[in-house]
């Protein structure tokens, strides 16, 4: 069982990606500990915005961890469950204690035009094409969904495209530290093949959020360090919750045994304090769908008038 790697990421396999998931639906929540701590996270950071929601998606919901949260805290809200698994989000409707599942046909020329209350529905579709009108949403949540997504800008770009004017998004994804232990165990035990992924740096998901036209991009870091008896608990954990290699160019066929138990063998060198440590570096992230306003040589110029001092003195001259 392996991550995929940053590289690996760009060819990631949508339909292996959602098998994965709906094959780890049924023992997600019981492994979903950290998932669990970051939406609370994520709640009580929303207690601190004033933005006036009406229509919210909550992007790679799962099995409802933060959609959950978002209903309490906005229960007059149209609320949106969205994953790109049907089976995660079946085991989201005990949670949300809602009946009606849409799978989904095209919500466009819905959305913009409630007259009624709809609650929360679950829409089975990927992030990269999300089904709602263009400015249609006051806000999207994502929790720990992103690493997932082999294209920043595009995911980016789709969810800008949904936002209205000035609505927010927020979010987490996972930072470089995450499963920094197994990274190196599986160094140790097989150099030739990256087997975790390299997560993408918040610097860089912030440039990513201005490229697609937000503004305002504010992000920090949280790291957490989750302790297991034995190393196969780390791994038994990913698998559970669905985190296994969905990459088109990942090797075929299975792993020898040896290198595994290699890994397995580095892993418990690494062991402090007589515990399995796993580090997770969580990337908090919010921005706003506004154009960031740029300062310096290369900001936007359009309609600016350059005149010289001495013109600028004449003219205020002129005006007195």
């Amino acid at each position: 069982m392996s991550l995929p790697s940053h590289e690996q990421l760009q060819h990631v396999n949508r339909q292996h990606l959602k098998q994965h998931f709906s094959h780890a639906a049924p023992s997600y929540d019981e492994a979903a500990i950290l998932q669990k701590t970051v939406a609370e996270r994520i709640d009580e950071r929303l207690s601190l915005t004033t933005v006036e929601v009406l229509r919210i998606a909550d992007i790679g919901a799962g099995t409802g961890l933060l959609t959950e949260k978002l209903l309490a805290r906005y229960p007059d809200a149209d609320l949106f469950a969205v994953d790109l698994s049907e089976a995660m989000l079946q085991i989201s409707k005990t949670r949300l204690q809602i009946e009606r599942f849409t799978a989904l046909k095209p919500l466009n020329k819905l959305l913009p035009k409630f007259n009624q209350k709809l609650g929360v529905t679950l829409i089975n579709a990927d992030a990269f094409a999300l089904p709602f009108a263009d400015g249609s949403l006051d806000m999207i949540t994502s929790n720990l969904m992103l690493q997932w997504c082999d294209d920043l800008d595009a995911v980016f770009q789709e969810f800008r495209r949904v936002l209205r004017p000035e609505g927010l998004l927020m979010f987490t994804t996972f930072g470089p530290d995450t499963l920094k232990e197994l990274r190196q165990a599986w160094q140790m035990a097989d150099v030739e093949n990256q087997h975790v992924n390299h997560f993408i740096d918040m610097h860089d998901i912030g440039d990513a959020l201005i490229r697609a036209g937000f503004g305002q991009p504010v992000m920090d870091v949280e790291h957490f360090t989750l302790t297991y008896d034995k190393p196969m608990g780390v791994i038994k954990d990913l698998k559970a919750i669905g985190a296994t290699n969905a990459s088109l160019n990942r090797k075929r066929g299975l792993m020898g045994k040896g290198k595994f138990q290699a890994m397995l063998n580095a892993y418990e060198e690494l062991r402090q304090n007589g515990k399995i440590n796993a580090t997770y570096e969580v990337v908090h992230g919010h921005a706003w769908a506004a154009q960031e306003v740029f300062k310096g040589p290369d900001r936007d110029r359009s309609g600016l008038v350059e005149i010289s001092l001495d013109e600028f003195a004449k003219q205020t001259k002129r005006n007195a």
